[in-house]
């Protein structure tokens, strides 16, 4: 096994020297495969530094940098694509492609791996990471100090501390544990999900839905053309009830999806909405 795994080490330094495993080196050609790698990339990356994003830092309905993308080549996760480019720094996420991202280590390329962010704290330790991996910590100094600055802000807006459901396909919601959770709390909110005792992302009944009466309702909808089973829960007559006697705050899967200081946005617009039902609060 060790064996076969230096073989292949050397094999990659043969072929592409400059794809060797180079940990003490300054990255200048920087590969993300991964939506949320991609947008800290983009966010702390120096000029010239990064080659390429993932075709779904493209993707509005899950990038909240789809302008700033246009300037990148996209890969679509391939190690085949990833070699041909001969990267000295591949960003991936824990959950990105696992067969992409054993073969790429097996060929001496050095991958570096984030976890999903499920709180702010953990949102300022990816950029503090990727501004330490990208040789520009104070770019990401100055990203963290900001957004810190913004959350101080939000949090003493005067806003109504409403009960927020937060609804989404399939009838699943966000508790205790999310980054969407986070956001209802930076909002001034409450979560209902939370006051029910759910965890991570769990699916919330319509009957508990429907008796906890929430003064908001947020969520993101696919707008999948055609129908679709996965939002059947959006068409149900007591949720259309529900949803017609109470407020409610479009939140983007964009601005959540990944953890960054757009992020922040989705606070706002709850805000905004939360104001909107109720005036500012006393």
């Amino acid at each position: 096994m060790g064996g076969r795994r230096w073989h292949a080490v050397i094999l990659a330094g043969l072929l592409w020297p400059e794809a060797a495993v180079r940990a003490d080196a300054f990255p200048e050609r920087v590969v993300s495969m991964n939506v949320c790698t991609d947008q800290l990339a983009m966010l702390v990356a120096r000029p010239r530094q990064l080659l390429s994003v993932s075709y779904l830092a493209r993707d509005a309905g899950t990038s909240a940098m789809v302008e700033e993308a246009g300037a990148y080549v996209v890969n679509h996760g391939l190690a085949e694509e990833i070699f041909l480019m001969k990267p000295d720094l591949v960003l991936a996420g824990t959950y990105s492609t696992r067969t992409t991202v054993s073969l790429l280590r097996r060929l001496g390329f050095r991958v570096e791996e984030f976890e999903p962010e499920t709180s702010f704290e953990a949102v300022r330790a990816n950029i503090t990471r990727m501004g330490s991996l990208l040789g520009n910590p104070e770019r990401a100094t100055a990203l963290v100090a900001g957004m810190d600055a913004e959350i101080a802000a939000l949090e003493t807006t005067g806003t109504p501390r409403l009960r927020t459901a937060l609804t989404f396909a399939n009838s699943y919601t966000s508790g205790s544990g999310t980054l969407v959770s986070e956001v209802v709390r930076h909002a001034g909110l409450v979560n209902i999900a939370e006051t029910f005792g759910i965890a991570g992302v769990a699916r919330l009944p319509l009957e508990l839905l429907v008796l906890a009466d929430p003064e908001l309702m947020a969520g993101g909808r696919p707008g999948v053309e055609g129908p679709a089973l996965a939002e059947q829960n959006f068409a149900h007559p007591a949720y259309r009830a529900l949803a017609a006697a109470t407020a409610e705050a479009p939140l983007e899967n964009r601005l959540t999806v990944c953890g960054g200081p757009f992020t922040l946005e989705a606070a706002r617009v709850l805000q905004d909405a939360a104001r909107r039902a109720k005036g500012p609060a006393p």
